[in-house]
């Protein structure tokens, strides 16, 4: 049985898919469509930069949802067959939710556009912060997040492998939490370069302007069940997907067990749609038995088919 899993932010690249694109005119379609909701060239964007204005979260959003569509389609019209399951990291839900029909494309690119510009505002630049915890198990990491707060948001908020937990909140809550973590026994506590605490208590104003615009969409039974991230759960119902995205946006995505979920339904294949790797590299750490890679290139789609 297989899965198809979408990234999130982070693995975006000035000049991804420009190789696919040049094979399969709907990767520039895709873009097309984009940025016609978008108001401005999405595609442009991705393939010239500047970097510093993709990795924007308002403009990395839909960049990284339109190249998971994209490639998406390109399987589609290449005859391969839809997975069995669907899932993806954090934005990635948005990905698979409009591909397993769930979501319209054009009103998931503004939608993600919409949720990087609440959550931009929602913290301003330079307060909050994320950091990875590398080589200590989660009940630590929660430990040292709780003991490190004093009055501030510290949290974890992505589990995404065994041995590696993501933390976030308010700049200095998130270096004192680091720092304990390091004192506890993690190997490393790495500060990512994010404008933004993604999946903490910070997000909640940001939820709750998401709330107003998921309540103006339409939403269909998705055709490809979608396990979602904050309940490890897979809801066909549209008041069910509009609140677990919502309650997304300020609750912890919990990838090692979505995984687990997975592998437990039988999907013993998982193929990340979208540019990088980074997805497969966390579930190969999760279950060393899952086979399956990234389809992101020319040669990747060609053994897909």
């Amino acid at each position: 049985m297989r899965a198809y899993v979408f990234p999130g932010q982070g693995s975006q690249t000035v000049g991804m898919l420009a190789d696919v694109a040049a094979e399969y005119p709907v990767v520039e379609e895709t873009f097309a469509q984009a940025s016609d909701v978008l108001g401005y060239d999405l595609w442009a964007l991705v393939q010239n930069g500047p970097a510093e204005q993709l990795n924007e979260t308002q403009r990395t959003q839909p960049a990284l949802l339109t190249a998971s569509v994209a490639l998406y389609r390109v399987l589609e019209q290449a005859g391969v067959e839809a997975p069995e399951w669907m899932a993806g990291h954090s934005l990635g839900e948005y990905s698979a939710l409009v591909c397993a029909g769930a979501l319209d494309f054009q009103d998931a690119v503004k939608l993600v556009a919409m949720r990087g510009e609440f959550m931009q505002t929602a913290v301003p630049t330079g307060i909050g912060a994320m950091s990875a915890i590398i080589g200590l198990d989660d009940e630590l990491v929660e430990k040292a997040c709780a003991e490190a707060a004093q009055n501030e948001v510290v949290s974890a908020v992505n589990y995404n492998s065994p041995g590696q937990v993501v933390i976030a909140g308010h700049k200095a809550a998130v270096e004192r939490a680091g720092k304990a973590c390091l004192e506890a026994g993690a190997k490393r506590a790495l500060p990512l370069p994010v404008s933004v605490p993604s999946h903490c208590a910070l997000m909640q104003s940001a939820a709750e302007q998401l709330a107003v615009e998921l309540g103006k969409l339409t939403f269909n039974t998705p055709q490809v069940p979608v396990v979602n991230n904050v309940d490890v759960e897979a809801p066909r119902e549209a008041d069910q997907i509009r609140d677990a995205l919502v309650r997304q946006l300020y609750s912890p995505v919990r990838w090692t067990e979505t995984v687990r979920h997975l592998v437990a339904q039988g999907v013993t294949e998982i193929y990340e749609i979208g540019p990088g790797k980074v997805l497969t590299g966390l579930n190969k750490r999760i279950d060393k038995a899952i086979s399956g890679d990234a389809v992101n290139t020319v040669d990747a789609i060609a053994a897909r088919k």
